[in-house]
C-alpha cells in the first residue's frame, strides 16, 4: 500500500478545505486507504507524483476523481423522517396558502446519490395529488461528488436502501428490475434536476429557495466554513423559508436561522410568506 507523507497529508488538507470546504484533518488514514490503490494503478511513482498531477489540473478530471474518493455518498430513503413529517404537515400546507405564484422552490444540497430529493418529490405527490398540476414542484439537487450526480439521474437503488419506505410508496413509485433493483419511476424522476455545485462557491440560482435541505454534509465543515455557508443559504432563501440540517450536526454560534425545532430552521419574515 503507498504511504501518504505527513507533508503530502498537510498541503492536501489546505488545498481541500480551500476548495470545497471539507476539513480532512486528522483523517489520514482514511485518505491514504481510499487513495493509495488508485496511485497504484493510475502508475503514479507515489502520492507526491499523484497529488502534483492534482494540483496542475485544469480540466477538473482528476480533482473530480479525487473528490469521488473522498466524499462518503451514504444515503437511503426517509432518512431522518422527523424531516418528512415537518416537509409533510407543516411546510407544505403553509407553501400552499402563501405561495401566490404556485413555484415552489426546493434545494437538496449535498443530494448523494438522490434518495434525499426523490423522496422530496414523492412527498410533493402524495401531497398534492390531482392539485399537482397547477404548480411548479421541480425539485434542484446539487453534489460536488460527479460519480454520484451519473448515479442519481438513473435512480437505481437498492432494496436494502427501501427498508424504511412504506410498501405502498415502493409500489407507486419504484419499478422493479430483472437484477433486483429498483428504479424510481419517470414520472418522479422527472421531477427532479440534478446539477454540480460546490458550496463553497457564491449561490447565482436565479431565484430564492422556499426551502434548502443539507443534512449530513456540515459534519465535515469546520465553524467558519459551517458559518459562511449558512449565511449563503440565509441569503438564497425567501423570507419564511427553512433550512434542514442532519439531526447529528452542530449549526455555527451564529446560525442567522431562527431555530423552529430540532435540525428545523426557519428565516424570519415568515408572516410574508414562505
Amino acid at each position: 500500500m503507498q504511504e501518504i507523507s505527513d507533508a503530502d497529508f498537510m498541503q492536501l488538507v489546505g488545498f481541500i478545505k480551500k476548495k470545497f470546504g471539507i476539513d480532512l484533518e486528522g483523517r489520514k488514514a482514511m485518505v491514504q486507504s481510499r487513495l493509495s490503490n488508485y496511485v497504484d494503478d493510475c502508475g503514479f511513482r507515489d502520492f507526491s507524483d499523484y497529488l502534483s498531477v492534482v494540483y496542475s489540473d485544469t480540466s477538473g478530471g482528476e480533482i473530480a476523481n479525487l473528490i469521488n474518493k473522498l466524499t462518503t455518498n451514504f444515503t437511503y430513503f426517509m432518512r431522518e423522517p422527523e424531516h418528512f413529517k415537518h416537509f409533510m404537515n407543516v411546510f407544505l400546507p403553509q407553501a400552499e396558502q402563501t405561495c401566490k405564484d404556485h413555484d415552489l422552490r426546493i434545494w437538496s444540497a449535498g443530494c448523494s446519490f438522490g434518495n434525499e430529493p426523490y423522496n422530496l418529490a414523492m412527498c410533493l405527490d402524495e401531497y398534492f395529488g390531482f392539485r399537482r398540476t397547477a404548480w411548479d414542484l421541480k425539485i434542484l439537487a446539487t453534489d460536488i461528488s460527479l460519480n454520484a450526480l451519473r448515479a442519481a439521474s438513473k435512480g437505481v437503488f437498492t432494496e436494502a436502501s427501501l427498508e424504511n419506505m412504506p410498501e405502498s410508496w415502493r409500489a407507486k413509485y419504484f419499478v422493479k428490475m430483472n437484477n433486483g433493483l429498483y428504479q424510481v419511476c419517470e414520472r418522479i424522476r422527472s421531477n427532479v434536476i440534478f446539477k454540480y455545485h460546490n458550496l463553497m462557491e457564491p449561490i447565482t440560482f436565479k431565484k430564492q429557495f422556499d426551502l434548502i435541505m443539507c443534512r449530513n454534509v456540515m459534519i465535515y465543515f469546520d465553524d467558519k466554513t459551517k458559518s459562511e455557508l449558512c449565511k449563503r443559504f440565509y441569503n438564497a432563501t425567501e423570507d419564511g423559508g427553512y433550512l434542514y440540517i442532519g439531526a447529528a450536526e452542530c449549526p455555527p454560534d451564529d446560525m442567522p436561522y431562527i431555530k423552529e425545532q430540532p435540525a428545523v430552521y426557519r428565516k424570519s419574515g415568515g408572516e410574508s410568506g414562505i
